[in-house]
């Protein structure tokens, strides 16, 4: 029984991990109904970015994290405004090619700069910590912290969307763009703050990967679908649902490891694909109004 209660102690945890993964490309789908290609590249982009500024220019884990969120809101600022605003529209093709371009561009620009070489951020005691939950039950410090950030991000984004006036213009254009450009809201910028907090968000998701597990230019596609099912799961636009939706990846992926350790991933598509069949809209489909 203790067996089994691990497994899904594990798999949660593991959820928190893929649930931040797919927090900025469920912000940037639920108000711009985009579908960022290039996400998962862009989480490694930042991965090295925090690396470079801790481990090459000595700076302490939390001030590279620190500006590698203010780094990475700019370039997602400067992408919107420069790159994707020239291809939204009615037509879903153009933004799907240009974010998959981008994601090549990312991926060979890391191999070029940093090699293949799988790196890791080092975090000292901090990796290895463990706390204990139950008399036989120990979870690791950084899984724990991983889950934690991503409620604590959840619950941030909700305050910006519900407690804002931002947040108001951001769920106004989600609903009908015309009529909040009537009001006189700023589309352009609006979009372009979005993509920036997609891309903040994803410097969170970074420094847990890399302080969990090695990483390197390759891996980024990987992560992308992890994050998709994630969302999908959840139901679109749902933060929330989200967190739900990385967790049900994550248990299916350590129980299909319990059984055979061949069958973690499949495990979790298959799971996607059940959740599918049962509710096509996803688990909480009209949960709220979290990221629209």
């Amino acid at each position: 029984m203790m067996d089994w209660l691990d497994v899904a102690t594990q798999g949660i945890l593991l959820g928190g991990v893929y649930a931040l993964f797919a927090l900025g490309l469920s912000l940037v789908f639920g108000i711009m109904r985009l579908v960022n290609l290039a996400h998962g590249d862009l989480i490694v982009l930042a991965a090295y970015f925090v690396l470079f500024t801790s481990s090459m220019a000595g700076l302490p884990l939390g001030v590279a994290t620190a500006l590698a969120i203010a780094a990475m809101f700019v370039l997602g600022y400067l992408l919107q405004r420069f790159v994707l605003e020239r291809v939204l529209g009615d037509e879903i093709m153009p933004p799907l090619l240009v974010t998959f371009g981008l994601s090549v561009i990312v991926q060979n620009a890391l191999l070029l700069t940093f090699g293949a070489d799988s790196r890791r951020l080092q975090a000292g005691a901090f990796e290895t910590g463990s706390v204990s939950l139950a008399p036989a039950l120990k979870v690791g410090l950084a899984p724990l912290t991983t889950l934690v950030a991503a409620v604590i991000v959840i619950a941030l984004l909700q305050l910006l969307f519900y407690k804002t006036s931002i947040g108001r213009a951001f769920r106004a254009t989600a609903d009908n763009p015309e009529i909040a450009q009537l009001m006189g809201i700023n589309q352009r910028r609006i979009f372009a703050i979005a993509v920036g907090i997609s891309l903040a968000v994803s410097v969170v998701a970074a420094v847990s990967l890399g302080v969990r597990a090695n990483f390197d230019p390759s891996i980024g596609p990987a992560r992308l679908l992890y994050a998709f099912e994630a969302v999908i799961i959840g139901g679109l636009g749902s933060l929330w649902g989200t967190l739900a939706g990385g967790m049900v990846v994550g248990i299916a992926q350590t129980i299909g490891a319990r059984i055979n350790p061949e069958w973690q991933i499949l495990a979790g598509h298959l799971a996607f694909l059940a959740v599918l069949m049962i509710k096509p809209r996803g688990l909480f489909p009209g949960a709220g109004h979290d990221a629209r």
